[in-house]
């Protein structure tokens, strides 16, 4: 069983397990919190992750990559270097984020506690970037896929302890569940970080060959950048879309409230059950930065090949058995969170979405490993346009209101789908339809 297959098997057997222990978080959220708590919650989320994107610097991707593509001579010197960088980045950071964060108004809505709670996770995210990206760069995925699962089971855990013990109100609610997200990081922080100092202890210096920190700063900043571009403008588009959709919702005649609501059925209900298999495309992802890096640094376009049709079979195996039951089983899923038809009906349009997402996820991670860093981040720009203007234009419609939302996120993802594919074919010189070389690739 070659090393991609068996880390992917790994992660997805261990993501799936993950997966079910979020699910019932969700189901757990979704009755603590009520359904406008729920909207409150799943509308400051992607602002959160943006803010920690932003500390971690897409260190798991560089250093990953770096890992993979180098001899194993230099990797000490490489992490040395990784970790003075990150100290930097974290204290500038955190100074920043507290200077700011009287002026932050998206937080109005919340515990005053909710901002300190973030200044909190910042440097836990950081510094645990570094041990990711050593364990995924050493395809030692076990230790990835326990820490992912570990992470989702000790927030159920938390979250129950507390629901159960105490009785809040909405704000003090949604701050309770914020923590047990962050106490459950901190259990993945000390984890990630025992495991990763007693592998860096192992590391003779003897056997270690010296690299500069200059050449090391220029090889992770020439991966982290353009990447972390790429996911600052994903999650600040992700942290625009519930305002936008709700301004949409506003305009087409809903009362703000109601607009809160379909949203929170939308992004608390439809789109956790559509996004539950995602975790196979992340699996998918997590083991592909460093294989498809390592393939492409030895230039080696069979495998490249290999890998892209074992990506879209996998995905077709498992994407559409699934939506197949999102269509046909949308209401019984949508009522183990709450009793609503308009959550199923949602569940079923919003099907392309989902099924679109579990190929893209994957395909840009090939992008990163094939560098076309620049590439994926047009690509990305190109279809939020595309898809915010038909959110806009058709959502404020009073005919269309959530229809024309939903027509919008369909066919940003469809757009990106196919410029993410054709790129990839591109590059490595196959056939669109049959996947076969046709040309020399563009290496």
């Amino acid at each position: 069983m070659s090393t991609f297959v068996r880390g992917s098997l790994l992660l997805i057997v261990a993501s799936f397990l993950g997966e079910c222990v979020e699910f019932v978080m969700n189901m757990v959220l979704a009755k603590e919190l009520g359904e406008r708590g729920l909207g409150l919650y799943m509308s400051i989320l992607p602002t959160v992750f943006l803010i920690v994107l932003l500390a971690s610097f897409e260190l798991p991707i560089s250093i990953s990559k770096f890992i993979a593509e180098k001899d194993e001579k230099y990797h000490r010197y490489m992490l040395k270097y990784a970790i003075h960088m990150t100290v930097v980045i974290t204290a500038v950071f955190l100074i920043l984020f507290i200077l700011l964060m009287p002026f932050l108004t998206m937080f109005k809505e919340y515990h005053p506690l909710f901002k300190w709670l973030i200044v909190v996770l910042i440097p836990l995210v950081s510094f645990t970037s570094i041990a990711r990206g050593f364990f995924m760069g050493k395809q030692q995925m076990g230790k990835i896929a326990l820490a992912n699962f570990m992470r989702k089971f000790v927030q159920l855990g938390l979250l129950v302890f507390l629901f159960q013990l105490f009785e809040f109100d909405m704000e003090s609610a949604i701050l309770i569940a914020f923590f047990t997200f962050v106490g459950s990081e901190f259990v993945i922080f000390l984890y990630l970080l025992h495991m990763f100092y007693l592998q860096y202890q192992q590391m003779r210096p003897r056997s270690s060959e010296y690299i500069s920190g200059k050449a090391v700063r220029k090889n992770l900043i020439a991966v982290s950048v353009p990447t972390t571009s790429i996911r600052v403008f994903h999650s600040l588009t992700h942290a625009i879309q519930p305002f936008l959709i709700k301004a949409a919702l506003l305009q087409s005649g809903m009362t703000a409230s109601l607009a809160t609501e379909q949203f929170g059925l939308m992004a608390g209900v439809a789109m956790t059950i559509g996004f539950f298999p995602a975790f196979i495309a992340h699996s998918l992802l997590i083991v592909l930065i460093p294989t498809v890096s390592k393939a492409y640094a030895q230039r080696d376009l069979d495998r490249l090949q290999h890998l892209l049709r074992q990506v879209i079979g996998v995905t077709f195996l498992y994407g559409m058995p699934v939506v197949l039951v999102f269509y046909f089983f949308a209401e019984p899923l949508t009522n183990l969170f709450l009793t609503s038809e308009t959550a199923a009906l949602y569940l079923q349009v919003l099907i392309p979405y989902f099924l679109l997402h579990f190929f893209v996820i994957p395909f840009q991670a090939y992008l990163i490993g094939l560098g076309l860093l620049k590439d994926a981040f047009i690509h990305n720009v190109w279809s939020t346009i595309v898809s915010f203007a038909l959110i806009y234009f058709l959502g404020s419609m009073q005919s269309f209101g959530m229809d024309g939302v939903i027509i919008g996120m369909n066919t940003g993802t469809v757009l990106l789908t196919l410029m993410h594919y054709l790129t990839i074919c591109k590059k490595i010189g196959v056939s669109y339809y049959s996947l076969k070389r046709v040309a020399n690739p563009s290496m």
